[in-house]
C-alpha cells in the first residue's frame, strides 16, 4: 500500500515530537522538513531527510503538518493548500477557531484540498471528550481543569513581546474551568519587567485570566513540559439527574500534540474537500487501518 508522504513545516518542539510520531507511523514515509534556515545548520537527527525553505521544493507531499507558531498557520495554510496540499495544524486560539475555519474553508472549496485546524489536545482531543460528555448528559455543565504544566501556546506568545529573550508559562488550575497563568520571562538586556508585563497581560492569550510575570535567570532551569487536563461534566441524561462524567489525563505536552497531528494528517485523507475541526471527524479515520479491522478490535 503507498504510503502517505508528510511534510513538516517548523522544526521546533512541536515539529521535532511530529516528525518522532510520523517514524513510528506504518502507513507515513517523511517527504521532508521545511525550515526557514533550510539545510544550514541542520541538525544530526535530519540527516535522512531533505531539509529546505520552501515546501515547493520538496516532491509528491500528500500533507503538510504545520507545526509552526499559531498566529502565522492561517499565512502559511493559504500559500499550501493551493499547491494541492493538504494542511493540518494545532491552531490554539479558541476565540478565533470560527472566523479561521470560515476563511479556510473558502481556499479548500477552490482548491479541492482539506485543512484540518485546532488539532492539539486541547482544542483537538479534549474538544472530542467534551463533545462526547455533552451527549451523554445533554443538559448540564461542563469544567475544562487544565494543569499544571507548561502551555506552548501561551509560552511562544510571551516569546514575541519586545524585550523577552525565553519565556516559560505555566497554567495552574483554579477548578470550575478557571486557571492563573504563571509566566516566567528571561529578559533582554535592559527590558523593563514592568512593560513585558503589560503587553503579556494585555494579549488575548492572556487577558482573561490572572496573571503574574516573573523574571528569572534562566528559563531552561524552571522548563517542564508536562501538562495535563481534567474534564469533568455534571448533567442530565433524558430526565435523570446527576449523571456525572470525568476524564484525566497527564501528559508530555508537545509529545501529544506531535500525535494528534500526525493522527488528522492520516484523517485528512479520507475526507471531502473542506475545513474540518476534530469534532467534525470520525475517530475511525485518525487510526491507520481499514475501518473493518477497527471496528472488530474497539467495538
Amino acid at each position: 500500500m503507498k504510503k502517505i508522504r508528510a511534510a513538516v513545516v517548523g522544526y521546533g518542539n512541536i515539529g521535532k515530537y511530529a516528525l518522532q510520531a510520523l517514524e513510528a507511523a506504518p502507513d507515513f514515509e517523511v517527504a521532508g522538513i521545511v525550515r526557514r534556515n533550510g539545510d544550514a545548520d541542520k541538525p544530526a537527527e535530519l540527516a535522512p531527510y531533505d531539509v529546505v525553505k520552501d515546501i515547493s521544493l520538496l516532491k509528491d507531499v500528500d500533507v503538510a503538518i504545520l507545526a509552526t507558531p499559531t498566529r502565522s498557520c492561517e499565512e502559511y495554510a493559504k500559500k499550501i493548500l493551493p499547491l494541492g496540499i493538504n494542511t493540518v495544524d494545532s491552531f490554539d486560539i479558541h476565540t478565533s477557531i470560527l472566523d479561521y475555519r470560515a476563511s479556510l474553508m473558502e481556499v479548500c472549496k477552490k482548491t479541492g484540498t482539506v485543512a484540518v485546524i485546532a488539532a492539539g489536545w486541547d482544542p483537538g482531543s479534549d474538544s472530542i471528550v467534551r463533545t462526547l460528555m455533552q451527549s451523554l448528559a445533554p443538559k448540564g455543565l461542563s469544567y475544562t481543569n487544565f494543569g499544571p504544566g507548561m502551555s506552548m501556546g501561551h509560552s511562544v506568545c510571551v516569546r514575541s513581546k519586545k524585550g523577552v529573550k525565553n519565556a516559560l508559562s505555566m497554567t495552574i488550575p483554579k477548578g470550575e474551568g478557571l486557571h492563573r497563568r504563571m509566566v516566567y520571562v528571561e529578559l533582554e538586556e535592559g527590558a523593563s519587567l514592568e512593560e513585558v508585563t503589560a503587553a503579556v497581560k494585555a494579549d488575548p492569550y492572556f487577558s482573561n485570566d490572572e496573571t503574574h510575570v516573573f523574571a528569572v535567570p534562566s528559563v531552561d532551569e524552571v522548563r517542564d513540559m508536562g501538562h495535563g487536563v481534567n474534564l469533568v461534566r455534571k448533567g442530565v441524561s433524558g430526565q435523570t439527574q446527576n449523571q456525572r462524567l470525568e476524564f484525566n489525563m497527564s501528559i508530555n505536552n508537545p509529545a501529544l500534540t506531535g500525535q494528534v497531528l500526525v493522527n488528522v494528517a492520516r484523517a485528512s485523507l479520507r475526507q471531502q474537500p473542506g475545513c474540518y475541526t476534530m469534532i467534525e471527524i470520525p475517530v475511525v479515520d485518525m487510526l491507520p487501518g481499514d475501518r473493518e479491522s477497527i471496528i472488530g478490535h474497539l467495538v
